[in-house]
């Protein structure tokens, strides 16, 4: 074998050498965030354990993504009445449907009974107020 081909030869083995240990550092990175994913996933299902975090159906995903009200879409997932809702949140049950309707906007200290009593943040309730009033639904 010549001068230049052992040179050329020697040259590919490093190179070839070279792209194996960039291909196993590629491989260490893919291993990483996995990890991280595990963890947050481990994280996740603790809470949901100890009830601090709670799994929603995406039926009431979709209505609130919709534009329902989330006073309404919440109320019904809780399997409460509006009544008990009102009576709970120390609300008349007139101003809780003028709510739910978009007829009227609730005070923040209102709406924080509201969540309080549905057992929700009281962000899960804001998005009427970031969206503007509810959109109704067309049958």
């Amino acid at each position: 074998m010549s001068k230049v081909a052992k040179s050329i030869r020697r040259g590919l083995e490093e190179t070839l050498a070279y792209a194996r240990g960039e291909a196993d550092k590629r491989r260490y990175r893919v291993h990483v965030p996995r990890d991280l994913d595990v963890r947050a996933y481990d994280a996740a299902k603790r809470r949901l354990a100890s009830g601090e975090d709670e799994l929603v159906p995406a039926a009431i995903a979709h209505r609130l993504l919709d534009g329902e009200n989330p006073v309404r879409v919440w109320r019904e997932h809780r399997g409460m009445s509006a009544r008990a809702l009102a009576e709970r949140a120390g609300i008349s049950a007139a101003y809780l449907s003028q709510i739910e309707a978009g007829r009227r906007d609730g005070s923040f200290d209102t709406m924080r009974k509201i969540a309080s009593a549905l057992g929700v943040a009281l962000d899960d309730l804001a998005a009427t107020a970031i969206r503007g009033r509810p959109r109704r639904r067309r049958p």
